[in-house]
């Protein structure tokens, strides 16, 4: 017997159970994300014009990944519906690029031991890491780029780079020449294509090399009209040179000192200093003076920035920042270790990173990390103030949500003239509070799936096509159950092991 003659005669066109991982189920994405939610969703999600925190931890498979996805699908939703009051989304959930460029700037011992690496990581650094992933999917937007980066939800009008002021197109360019990570294009090429675009003109630097210009034009002006060429091998026309290039090598060293800084201290995001000092050396003196630069390893600096940051984008029509942070587990440097996992959230764990006006963080963490959290001590408590930030234990799905989960996956996969429910896949003898029960038992979504998929294929190779049995009996789904169960149990000890 066929599983799609099963399904067809139930009124469904495809398996809601094929899949298991949110980011590549076409039931999920295609129908379920903007109608089937979590019983926690509403103090995960909260107001998108006013971003606040939330912590959540959950076990594998119980949907963190499908809540990121529907709180960035839901935010695309508010945006379009509310344009003066648009969210801005960085979705922080690929650390391994930052990871490496951070490792290369370790020593060889450290780089070697992961645990060391993730030691080193600091509060600043995933701050430099949201920075660039924010400044490079708007910069993509205001240049056009055919694919930009980031959540579908920072798109922005054509026209709304004019609502910058003069300050403002400074900070957004400053932001740039410091975070924008595009792989597109060269930095330097991509910086002065942005500053064309936002229309941002330095006089007052291309005077001071026009000084030095002029200067120069002027001794060899006079050497030639008064054709005293000798004076060449003699001191004084190069003396009168040098003093008139003066100001631009003063600013020229000035900035070398602070692109290295940047450079050496800007640790997951690649920046060579010559370029980088060249493209600071494009900002006017009055403009730029006393700004802030990621030049050390402290948050001060990148707090300020983050502010200027989030001007731009309160200019733009962004009232507020959606941070959405998930797969925590799956950087290659974690290589399953719990005590490395730590090692890259704790640093997070700052109440005034959390608190942040404007800015809201939705982290989506293992369950693993919640018993570190217990056996924390009261320096740590006092720092993360964990009881301000919306925290949820456990990502937990009750036997009953996980029915009416499953039933509503059942009914998106439906034929256009259906509406198929799941209950009518099993056997009358199997009452609803057995298959709730039996749910209950499973935890969370991918567990259930796993189960459904499997059961209903088992079902299928009992039985021929000539003779086709339209239902599973109670002796399939108890045995097919106690698989599961006994698989999963087995999942559970060796990961405990590990």
């Amino acid at each position: 017997m066929k599983l799609h003659d099963l399904l067809t005669h139930h009124g469904m066109v495809t398996n809601p159970f094929a899949d298991e991982d949110a980011q590549t189920d076409p039931v999920f994405l295609g129908r379920c994300r903007d109608s089937t939610y979590h019983p926690n969703w509403d103090k995960v999600y909260g107001d998108p014009a006013n971003p606040a925190t939330s912590i959540v931890f959950g076990e594998k498979g119980a949907g963190k990944t499908a809540l990121r996805m529907q709180v960035a699908a839901q935010i695309e939703q508010h945006n379009r519906e509310h344009e003066s009051q648009r969210a801005f989304v960085i979705e922080y959930d690929d650390f391994n690029p930052f990871l490496d460029r951070f490792a290369d700037r370790l020593s060889s011992r450290k780089r070697r031991d992961p645990t060391k690496v993730l030691t080193e990581w600091k509060l600043w650094d995933h701050m430099d890491a949201i920075l660039s992933l924010g400044v490079t999917s708007l910069a993509d937007r205001l240049l056009g780029v055919s694919q930009p980066s980031g959540s579908a939800a920072n798109a922005i009008p054509s026209d709304t780079v004019k609502r910058l002021d003069r300050f403002q197109k400074r900070d957004l360019l400053l932001l740039a020449a410091c975070y924008d990570n595009s792989l597109t294009e060269s930095f330097q090429s991509r910086w002065y294509r942005l500053r064309r675009k936002v229309g941002y003109w330095p006089w007052q630097s291309w005077g001071i090399r026009g000084i030095g210009l002029a200067v120069k034009a002027a001794v060899f002006g006079v050497i030639a009209y008064t054709k005293n060429y000798h004076w060449l091998v003699t001191v004084w026309p190069w003396l009168i040179i040098a003093l008139g290039w003066a100001p631009w090598l003063a600013q020229a060293w000035r900035w070398w000192m602070q692109a290295r800084g940047v450079s050496k201290n800007l640790r997951c995001v690649n920046r060579d200093t010559h370029p980088l000092r060249q493209v600071f050396m494009q900002f006017s003196g009055r403009d730029i003076n006393s700004q802030p630069l990621p030049n050390k390893r402290r948050t001060d600096d990148r707090y300020e920035l983050l502010y200027k940051f989030q001007g731009v984008l309160k200019s733009l029509g962004f009232s507020g920042i959606l941070v959405l942070v998930d797969r925590v587990d799956e950087p290659h440097l974690i290589n399953g270790s719990l005590e490395n996992m730590r090692g890259l959230v704790w640093s997070m764990l700052d109440n005034k990173f959390l608190k942040q006006p404007g800015v809201g963080l939705k982290l989506l963490l293992p369950i693993e990390l919640a018993d570190f959290v217990q056996n924390e001590n009261r320096d740590f408590y006092q720092r993360a103030r964990l009881d301000k930030q919306n925290m949820i234990p456990s990502l937990e799905w009750t036997g009953e949500s996980l029915y009416d989960l499953a039933n509503s996956r059942v009914g998106a996969c439906a034929d256009a003239e259906k509406t198929p429910k799941l209950r009518d896949l099993f056997d009358e003898a199997i009452d609803d509070r057995r298959l709730i029960d039996a749910f209950g038992s499973l935890r969370v979504p991918r567990h259930l799936f796993k189960f459904l998929y499997r059961l209903l294929v088992a079902h299928c190779q009992a039985h021929v096509d000539s003779q086709p049995v339209w239902q599973v009996d109670s002796a399939m789904f108890e045995s097919q159950l106690a698989l599961s169960q006994r698989d999963q149990h087995d999942a559970d000890r060796g990961h405990i092991a590990g």
